[in-house]
């Protein structure tokens, strides 16, 4: 007879989980402080405050009145982020619907649709219908999944990036994708890396 209360406690917990939302923090630019809202689904690993503060960094000059794209938004870390930094436009692309809508509900707070467009879609798929050139990419895809040298390739083959843009590139540190010693080497010049904990942080340029 004790078996079923604990069972419908046990219900009521994962529908909980399922549901719950997190939390990521705007470290600078005009809505420096704010903290959005995000969906909590499995494998989404928002950048750390400390390696995006690292990030923007690097890219203090370049983010200004840019055309941004976030191959994988995710909690949309990278991106609000360069929307609040003064990016020109930021496109944010997120395969999982509910993520997706989070995202959206965050530019509907920041009342910034001017500014950020968010496309829930595969990143393969929502890259043939771009017709931009982009001054700035983040690629951030999920951990393990073997992505990078197909979303590279996908970047050039739908003439995404140009000379002169820039990509930064996050992974897992303990089995990277070497993009320097890889097929791109010689249409890329590394211009920053940091390993933070089990984090690579590489920023490219297009030559």
């Amino acid at each position: 007879m004790r078996s079923t209360p604990k069972f419908k406690n046990k219900t009521k917990a994962t529908n909980k989980a399922s549901t719950q939302t997190g939390e990521i923090r705007i470290i600078g630019g005009q809505w420096r402080g704010r903290k959005l809202k995000v969906h909590d689904k499995e494998g989404l690993r928002p950048t750390t405050d400390r390696l995006k503060e690292t990030v923007f960094n690097w890219l203090m000059m370049d983010v200004r009145q840019s055309n941004v794209l976030d191959c994988f938004a995710g909690a949309g870390s990278l991106g609000f982020e360069a929307a609040s930094r003064s990016a020109n436009s930021v496109t944010c692309i997120e395969k999982n619907k509910q993520a997706a809508n989070q995202l959206k509900n965050n530019v509907t707070i920041l009342n910034a649709g001017q500014h950020i467009n968010v496309i829930q879609a595969d990143f393969f798929t929502a890259v043939q219908t771009l017709k931009t050139q982009f001054d700035l990419v983040f690629i951030d895809p999920p951990f393990h999944k073997d992505m990078v040298q197909s979303c590279i390739k996908a970047l050039f083959d739908n003439q995404i990036i140009t000379s002169g843009s820039l990509m930064y590139l996050e992974q897992e540190a303990n089995n990277r994708y070497d993009l320097m010693a890889s097929e791109f080497a010689e249409q890329f010049s590394l211009k920053k890396e940091k390993i933070a904990g089990q984090v690579s942080a590489q920023l490219f340029e297009v030559v």
